[in-house]
């Protein structure tokens, strides 16, 4: 099946109280584990790259030739969908051009004028070429590629402005924070998504920070009107916790399992079964 646009997949969640789950990749071990289990639990899939893990995999186009390649070697069947996340106005068209079926323009820190100007321009071109178009209002706490946030919330009404300039789904600040969750986190507005979800009606909302967001919080959110969540930190956790215990157990030692085909197996098993938790959290299995 090819790339498609995130489009139909989001309008379908969000319709049927559920969310698509968004993972990032950044070798050809996460993309292989991510797409068997979408293939396995019949579920719709994101796939994200951020331009730092596009930059490491030596360009957009080789991310985008591998997925390609990778889906029809592995016979998927499911919906994927291939994404830039957190976008610059640059790289959003170097995706287009490699490739991608979806982009997100990060436009949060510009003045709200300048993000109306560059999401607007975004979304003629990606409605030329059937792409899906993420748009962002109000930082998203934590790290991302250098861009730092304090978890700020977003205004409802400046998330309407982009809403209305016919953008896919918008990611709304909301208290969410990229990374590991402090320990003073003050938990997500839920009266932010409300009133977000109230301006913006049957748009797809996005949760980005899925990592360490208590459950319960999650399907609240998705009551509200999220239908995509984005998954990084827990996945790179789960792969870390599971090579270092192969490792320190000295399985590198034995035989040939230096060879990395055998050292990142077990990393790849923890993506899978971290990938599947949230599947079923998200309501996505079986949804294909």
């Amino acid at each position: 099946m090819p790339l498609v646009s995130a489009k139909e997949m989001l309008t379908r969640a969000k319709a049927g109280k559920y969310a698509v789950g968004q993972f990032n990749i950044n070798n050809l071990e996460w993309t292989k584990s991510i797409l068997l289990t979408a293939e396995e639990l019949k579920s719709p899939v994101i796939l994200g790259v951020s331009e730092g893990a596009g930059k490491y995999m030596c360009g957009f186009k080789t991310v985008a030739d591998m997925v390609k390649a990778m889906i029809e070697e592995l016979k998927i069947t499911v919906p994927v969908a291939l994404h830039l996340d957190h976008g610059s106005y640059e790289g959003c068209y170097k995706c287009i051009d490699a490739g991608f079926s979806s982009i997100m323009f990060d436009g949060s820190h510009y003045p709200i004028e300048e993000n109306v100007a560059k999401t607007t321009e975004l979304v003629k071109v990606c409605a030329e070429k059937g792409l899906s178009l993420e748009a962002e209002v109000g930082a998203i706490g934590g790290e991302e590629d250098g861009v730092v946030g304090m978890g700020e919330c977003a205004d409802p009404d400046e998330c309407k402005m982009i809403a209305d300039l016919g953008v896919t789904m918008l990611a709304a600040g909301i208290g969410n924070i990229h990374g590991k969750y402090p320990a003073n986190w003050k938990g997500l507005s839920f009266e932010t998504l409300a009133a977000v979800q109230e301006k913006t009606g049957e748009m797809p909302l996005v949760l980005h920070g899925g990592t360490g967001i208590p459950a319960d919080m999650i399907r609240k959110a998705i009551s509200l009107g999220v239908a995509k969540i984005n998954v990084n930190t827990e996945c790179q956790l789960a792969f870390a916790a599971a090579t270092r215990q192969y490792i320190e157990a000295g399985k590198d030692l034995e035989g040939k399992g230096f060879d990395p085909r055998k050292l990142l197996a077990p990393g790849c098993e923890a993506i899978k079964a971290t990938v599947k938790e949230k599947m079923e959290l998200f309501g996505s299995v079986g949804k294909a």
